[in-house]
C-alpha cells in the first residue's frame, strides 16, 4: 500500500513537469506594489557589480513550487536567484562579505520585493554561503554572463498515460502471527 501511495506521488509530479510555452521578454519594465522597475540592458550588465543584502526563499514554496519569471518550476534543491533588474537569465557570482564565500548561480526570477534587498536565493545556495540560518547576508554580486534576454519553453508532448498497476500479491498472514 505504501509502495502504491509513493508512486502515486511520483506520477502526480511527473506529469506537472508537463511544459507551458512562454514566450516575450522578462527584461521589459515592469512595475509591482506601485513601484516602477526598469531591467538593466543585457548588453550593459557584463561587469555589473552590485553590493547589499541577500535574503532566501521562504520555506512555503517547498512543497508546491511555483514557477520563476522565466517560467521554469522553482524547486527546493535548485541553485538560483532572483533580482529586480538583472536581465533573465544571467550568471552572477554572489559573496556572503561576512566570510568570503562564494558561488556562482543562474538568476532566473525577479524579487526580492522586501526592504532594501538586492538578491534572493534558494536554500541551498543560502546555505553554500552559510547564511542559511540568519536569513540574511551582506553580499556582492558579479555578473558572469548574459542571456539574450529571450525566454521561450516549447510545450512538450503530452505525455502518455501512465500504465494501470498490477496488483500486487497478497500473501496471507499465518495464524500464528495474528
Amino acid at each position: 500500500m505504501l509502495l502504491r501511495f509513493w508512486c502515486l506521488i511520483f506520477a502526480v509530479a511527473l506529469a506537472g513537469c508537463a511544459g507551458e510555452e512562454y514566450t516575450g521578454y522578462k527584461d521589459k519594465p515592469y512595475t509591482l506594489r506601485g513601484q516602477r522597475y526598469e531591467p538593466i540592458p543585457p548588453d550593459q550588465a557584463p561587469g555589473f557589480v552590485e553590493e547589499g543584502v541577500a535574503s532566501h526563499y521562504q520555506e512555503g514554496w517547498l512543497i508546491f513550487p511555483g514557477k520563476t519569471a522565466l517560467g521554469e518550476k522553482l524547486w527546493p534543491w535548485s541553485r538560483g536567484g532572483a533580482h529586480k533588474t538583472l536581465p533573465l537569465p544571467c550568471t552572477v557570482r554572489v559573496t556572503n562579505l561576512r566570510n568570503d564565500r562564494s558561488v556562482v548561480i543562474r538568476l532566473n526570477d525577479r524579487g526580492p520585493y522586501i526592504g532594501a534587498r538586492i538578491l534572493d536565493v534558494t536554500r541551498p545556495v543560502a546555505k553554500e554561503l552559510g547564511f542559511y540560518d540568519a536569513g540574511l547576508a551582506p553580499v556582492r554580486i558579479e555578473v558572469l554572463s548574459v542571456g539574450d534576454g529571450r525566454w521561450k519553453i516549447k510545450k512538450r508532448r503530452e505525455s502518455p498515460p501512465l500504465p494501470a498497476m498490477a496488483a500486487l500479491p497478497v500473501t496471507p498472514i499465518p495464524q500464528v502471527l495474528r
